[in-house]
């Protein structure tokens, strides 16, 4: 009876386990269009691929390795490190048998939250309602040759027994060109510019401490990912550091620290921003445009870096986005970054910078 007892709790788990998992795994049918879209992207979140495959409509004539890569990334991309957090659909307009259904997708990252909304149709399929899902198609570009002509930096250091090379190198000379404290829900946003002075490439950061009416410090943050951290010799960066629990009224005066390391660093590969334009999307300002890798290297993470400035060349606010595909060499991928919708009609110009993550090199 001893032996018995423990055998048959151990053959009842399983049972629940296995039932568990047929409940978990049992397709609902889909009776609404907001219903489609909503059962196809909760089995996304939980990567099951081929249970959201099933409210794919036929007409689609996407394969399910195409629809999974579509939504897990490929190439190295942000994608591929990210999962599906929170799902939020409705229905824009909807006839007896099609409707159009947006979702606003929060996908976790590697580098925090990304927002991604689409618009899908969705039709009336043998009496259940599917998604019709787009899958945009690259075109091949067809084999060729890219002259490779960038700068490079290497550092050579001293070894055990030699006697040349550089040793306890001193840092790039780094200098803040502007800087500007706003006032934003409540909270302290100090932004600016900061370049390299050098002649040497220098991994660069900002710090600022906040300082009250009585000289204590009220706070201290860096630029974290709102900077190009990897500067150029002569290159400007923006910077922009976040103090969300620091009103304006209280503070004095601002202490800026920007420090610099001398790091190896190429010009390669060379980004190009194309077709870039203030737009309205969904009745919010954006800045839109296209990068493109215009070497023959893979950019697996791109980071676009916007700064924005008044009529008199004063930076006014320095917004980012990260893309989630990869760009391939010589295909344009489009981007678009936030503007505040309050700032807008005091844009005069605006300047974009590219920050990359590639694989096969760590800076």
């Amino acid at each position: 009876m001893n032996r018995i007892l423990p055998i048959l709790l151990i053959v009842l788990t399983v049972v629940l386990v296995a039932a568990a998992t047929i409940g978990s795994g049992r397709l609902v049918r889909a009776t609404t269009p907001q219903g489609a879209a909503e059962q196809l992207f909760a089995r996304v979140r939980n990567r099951d691929f081929k249970g959201a495959y099933s409210y794919v409509a036929p007409a689609s004539n996407v394969d399910l390795t195409a629809f999974t890569r579509d939504l897990t990334g490929k190439d190295g991309s942000l994608r591929t490190y990210s999962s599906l957090a929170e799902i939020n659909t409705r229905v824009m307009n909807q006839s007896e048998n099609e409707a159009l259904v947006r979702a606003n997708l929060e996908w976790s990252t590697a580098v925090g939250a990304f927002y991604d909304t689409r618009d899908l149709k969705v039709i009336r399929d043998d009496g259940e309602w599917r998604v019709l899902w787009p899958v945009e198609k690259l075109p091949n570009l067809p084999p060729q040759v890219i002259a490779v002509n960038y700068l490079r930096w290497d550092i050579v250091r001293r070894g055990a027994e030699d006697d040349w090379g550089a040793q306890n190198a001193e840092a790039p000379r780094v200098r803040i060109i502007s800087m500007n404290a706003i006032a934003k829900d409540g909270g302290t946003i100090v932004l600016g510019e900061i370049v390299n002075e050098d002649t040497v490439p220098g991994f660069v950061s900002v710090n600022a401490t906040l300082l009250g009416q009585n000289g204590a410090a009220l706070g201290e943050e860096s630029s974290f990912d709102k900077i190009s951290h990897v500067l150029l010799p002569k290159e400007v960066s923006p910077f922009r550091i976040d103090f969300p629990k620091v009103k304006l009224a209280a503070i004095k005066s601002v202490r800026m620290q920007p420090t610099a390391l001398l790091v190896p660093a190429s010009a390669d590969p060379v980004m190009g921003v194309l077709h870039q334009r203030l737009d309205k999307v969904r009745g919010h300002n954006v800045l839109e445009g296209e990068l493109m890798s215009e070497s023959g290297q893979t950019v697996n993470i791109p980071h676009v870096l916007a700064t924005f400035y008044d009529d008199s060349g004063r930076v006014i606010w320095v917004s980012d986005a990260y893309l989630d595909r990869a760009l391939l060499p010589q295909l344009p991928v489009p981007f678009a970054v936030p503007l505040r919708d309050d700032l807008a009609s005091k844009v005069h110009s605006y300047r974009v910078s590219v920050n990359q993550y590639t694989m096969d090199r760590t800076l």
